[in-house]
């Protein structure tokens, strides 16, 4: 057993320290308050908490009014990730849109707008953005979360997405490291593997990661996932050889490394949270997150219990938890300076000459990342209310299932009266056209080329109404059909309202 430098309060406190811990509600619970006033230095923020800015600005007054260096974190990707609006789909477009358009100012504004509203709301690290390099098609999980397939695009908008966030003042958290884009399976259901070489892996995954790291980034997320490469025992989350000797040493990173969700099966379905937050911190993480799943005191208990006697029977080296504890609080510091220095920029702060002024951003870039295909007799533009059937694949965890998406409600703000419909795997061309009646249909699809029996339905449609409009609103990799065919490169509310105006020439 290891003899305590300092005193149990004070281990106590540094184990609360590195917890990022969620909750249930839209109002801050009694049992969080109480232990931010025991040392608990981070919150992290969901969907679940969020009503609307007036809602989120007074939960992070509250959290602040109990201690004021408190860090209030949120996954705020923009496009199909937003948990800003999670109720009404995001303003900004997502990554993938972004790489599509190729315009790093651009990219640059979205980032400083979507910063200055999380900044406004009391949000000041932001769990984003994704440099995964989505060289994997059939990934499903990064897909239209990452800016696309080439390191070097990934890169120059990784860089101009931390620059843009952090100059609105709030802390970029560039994930999933060493990079999650290569991947076939979902860290939230398992563990995945990337069985690639290691000069393969620092020319792609990790590209996009020194960049972020010599643009200033001032964290670092995690992935729950195996390269063997680099680690062939441990997920890079638990391997001090990718945090510590890669991350650390090698990329000389000295800001916040934050894991992702302990409680995804990754990590928990082998080694439970417990033990996996004292190998993350043992390994060189700093914070550790969790919520997305488990979100009640009892889980900040079991971890903060869990720490303390790994460092009490010698398996946690002390100076390795008052280290990342350090880290945690060196974060705090310089997000509180930047809002005591009033940091929060006006709308239209950032963007350069040629791009979007301030709030419309997000939908100028919308509609600038729009690819339209003309099919082979002359489109003419809707001008009657069609009927909308969404062709809806299994949402995975990180985007979510509550977050509305697709385009008809945009066509019925610009045709009213336009009727819609839902369909799963069940779904059958006959009850596509029994619904559609005389109405022209427009297809949504989402990644198309990953599920035949989307493909499937869409073709049969196809045949039976030729004029049919086809708007895909994931990983644009299908051959275009239809009457007309728009890529949106994202879900995202303004995806959605780019392509209705598309398709209805206004």
């Amino acid at each position: 057993m290891t003899t305590l430098v300092r005193g149990s309060d004070t281990l106590t406190r540094d184990a609360l320290t590195v917890l990022q811990p969620g909750f249930v509600g839209t109002t801050a619970p009694d049992w969080l308050l109480r232990r931010i006033g025991e040392g608990l230095s981070s919150v992290g923020l969901f969907g679940r908490n969020v009503v609307g800015p007036e809602q989120l600005a007074a939960l992070t007054a509250r959290l602040r009014a109990e201690r004021d260096d408190v860090l209030v974190a949120i996954d705020e990707e923009g496009g199909d990730v937003t948990r800003l609006e999670v109720n009404e789909g995001s303003s900004f477009p997502g990554n993938y849109a972004l790489g599509h358009v190729d315009d790093v100012e651009l990219t640059r504004a979205v980032a400083h707008e979507l910063g200055r509203r999380l900044a406004v709301c009391g949000i000041d690290l932001n769990w984003a953005p994704s440099a995964d390099v989505n060289s994997n098609a059939d990934n499903p999980v990064i897909g239209v979360r990452s800016f696309g397939a080439d390191p070097e695009l990934v890169a120059r908008h990784t860089v101009a997405y931390v620059d843009g966030l952090q100059a609105a003042g709030v802390a970029a958290c560039t994930k999933h490291f060493p990079g999650h884009g290569d991947t076939s399976v979902d860290s939230h259901d398992a563990l995945p593997r990337i069985d690639v070489d290691a000069a393969t892996l620092h020319a792609r995954e990790l590209r996009p990661f020194r960049a972020a790291i010599d643009a200033g980034t001032k964290a670092v997320m995690s992935a729950h996932i195996l390269l063997p490469a680099l680690d062939p025992e441990h997920p890079a989350t638990l391997s001090p050889r990718i945090l510590t000797g890669l991350l650390r040493r090698e990329l000389g990173f000295d800001g916040l490394i934050v894991t992702d969700g302990m409680e995804m099966r990754a990590v928990a379905a082998t080694y439970g949270i417990e033990r996996g937050s004292v190998l993350a911190i043992a390994a060189g993480a700093d914070a550790i997150c969790v919520g997305g799943g488990l979100s009640d005191e009892d889980t900040v208990l079991r971890l903060r219990d869990a720490l303390v006697t790994a460092v009490r029977t010698g398996e946690l080296p002390e100076e390795r938890l008052a280290d990342a504890a350090e880290r945690v609080r060196a974060l705090a510091a310089w997000t509180r300076a930047h809002r005591a220095g009033g940091a929060t920029p006006e709308p239209g702060a950032a963007p350069q000459e040629g791009t979007a002024p301030g709030a419309e951003v997000g939908l100028v870039a919308a509609r600038r990342a729009l690819t339209v295909t003309p099919g082979e007799a002359p489109f003419a533009p809707l001008t009657e209310a069609p009927y909308v059937a969404s062709f809806t694949p299994v949402a995975n965890f990180a985007v979510g299932d509550e977050t509305p998406w697709g385009v008809a409600a945009e066509l019925d703000r610009l045709l009213p009266g336009t009727r819609a419909g839902s369909y799963g795997t069940d779904a059958t061309v006959d009850g596509v056209l029994t619904a559609a009646g005389e109405r022209r249909v427009v297809a949504v699809v989402r990644d198309l080329h990953r599920h035949p029996w989307m493909s499937a339905v869409l073709d049969a449609l196809l045949a039976a109404r030729p004029d049919t409009v086809v708007v895909e609103m994931g990983l644009n990799e299908s051959e275009p059909r239809g009457a007309l065919h728009v890529a949106t490169h994202g879900a995202a509310r303004v995806c959605g309202r780019a392509a209705a105006e598309a398709v209805t020439g206004r």
